[in-house]
């Protein structure tokens, strides 16, 4: 050590060896005060059950880059899209933040908080990058690819001597359930399905739900007949009211307590206890069921709520993550989602930590969880409709037609009054 001392005192050996130093440490604990400089990135999640796994992950991120990755994350009964209106409201600018569709993309373009991402290396590895309308360039980093249909307990929906192959048409689903409400004592259930429609489960019916309607039947990218219609106005009164019939189906054999006032956490728990054989959720679901403890096996049947077969589930990427120009770091903003997009270390996180089905085609790893593997194999068929619910105005899903559906859920209207109320909120549209 004396005789790197002298060394030392050579100025242009110092840095010579300060240079070495950091190579050998950046390939060991990350060389972080030199590489780092003690910068900081926040990133605001809209998906509360990958909480854990996303802050795993940038801890390990840390390590390797000595970027320290703050995690903010909304979502359940704590809505995203106030909380990040209050972020940006308060003069808080985080690096990279969460949009899920045409309102979010509006409000990010008018307040400048996008940048351009479409030399980033991950462009070419996946198929469903957010494109900016106005210009064509990528702006979005794609979360994952999710899915939802009906989600079923096969074990329970077999006891009952039904098939869910079968369950493709309005018809079918409708005696399913009428046969195993007839069984609940011998099955060991309270209920047919795990539904929620309270006041704080809007996005599950406002959104999810109407999506039903938008895309159930049509080509995947290449029909947006529905939500043209709505955006100018216009509802189809048949189909709505096909649709209007297959949601009141679904609240008449739900647990009371559960679909008016639940959270998300009671409808989860009632279908992980085995309480019900359906839930109405997507296989974002998988990492809460695993903390859960759930063994069972599940399996997806189509919301078809139309008389003819509609075979398929809906798929599509939920929401993408964009950088803020705004921000501090936007450099190590884009160079985070590098890393989660090419390194075994963001592979392992999006599909074995998150439950995750990778976006990005050159992850070869398939996700455990049950109803993330569902999804894989509606998609490997094809059998899959678009999303188009983000596509609506910003709000009027879960604001305007959400409620609709709770005063549907809660016995106060009709079938008949669900489809005039929907129709005149739809109507206010223009």
């Amino acid at each position: 050590m004396k005789r790197i001392g002298l060394i030392a005192r050579e100025t242009s050996l110092q840095k010579a060896l300060a240079v070495l130093f950091c190579a050998v440490m950046i390939l060991t604990v990350g060389c972080k005060k030199s590489a780092s400089g003690g910068k900081e990135i926040t990133l605001v999640s809209n998906k509360i059950e990958i909480d854990e796994a996303l802050k795993g992950y940038a801890a390990v991120y840390e390590k390797q880059s000595g970027i320290k990755v703050n995690i903010k994350s909304f979502g359940g009964e704590t809505p995203y899209a106030p909380n990040i209106a209050a972020m940006f409201n308060s003069g808080t600018e985080p690096e990279i933040f969460v949009i899920e569709g045409k309102a979010g993309y509006d409000d990010a373009k008018r307040s400048g908080r996008i940048a351009d991402l479409s030399g980033e290396p991950w462009v070419r590895d996946t198929d469903v990058a957010y494109v900016d309308p106005a210009g064509g360039n990528v702006i979005g980093f794609p979360v994952a690819i999710e899915g939802w249909g009906l989600g079923y307990n096969k074990a329970l929906l077999a006891k009952a001597g039904i098939d869910p192959n079968t369950l493709t048409n309005a018809a079918a689903i409708k005696a399913a359930f009428e046969k195993i409400d007839s069984q609940k004592s011998q099955l060991g259930i309270d209920a047919v399905v795990s539904m929620a429609a309270g006041p704080g489960m809007t996005w599950v019916t406002g959104l999810h739900g109407v999506n039903a309607y938008l895309t159930l039947g049509l080509p995947y990218n290449n029909s947006t007949r529905y939500i043209d219609m709505l955006n100018n106005g216009q509802v189809d009164n048949a189909r709505l009211t096909k649709f209007a019939e297959y949601y009141n189906l679904l609240f008449r054999y739900a647990n009371r307590n559960t679909l008016l006032t639940g959270g998300y956490d009671q409808q989860l728990g009632d279908y992980a206890v085995g309480k019900t054989v359906f839930i109405h959720q997507g296989n974002w679901t998988d990492p809460t069921f695993k903390d859960l403890g759930i063994t069972f096996d599940m399996g997806y049947v189509p919301h078809a709520f139309l008389d003819e077969t509609t075979d398929a589930i809906f798929v599509g990427a939920p929401s993408w993550y964009l950088v803020n120009p705004k921000a501090k770091n936007v450099d190590e903003a884009k160079k985070f989602l590098i890393a989660m997009a090419s390194t075994p270390e963001g592979h392992d996180y999006m599909v074995n930590k998150a439950g995750m089905v990778p976006a990005f085609k050159s992850v070869t790893l398939s996700p455990a969880g049950q109803l993330s593997k569902a999804v894989q194999e509606w998609s490997s068929k094809g059998k899959i409709y678009a999303w188009q619910q983000n596509e609506m105005p910003d709000g009027f899903g879960m604001n305007t037609l959400g409620p609709v559906f709770h005063q549907m859920a809660s016995g106060q209207i009709t079938v008949q009054e669900f489809v005039r109320l929907f129709a005149a909120a739809v109507a206010g549209i223009k």
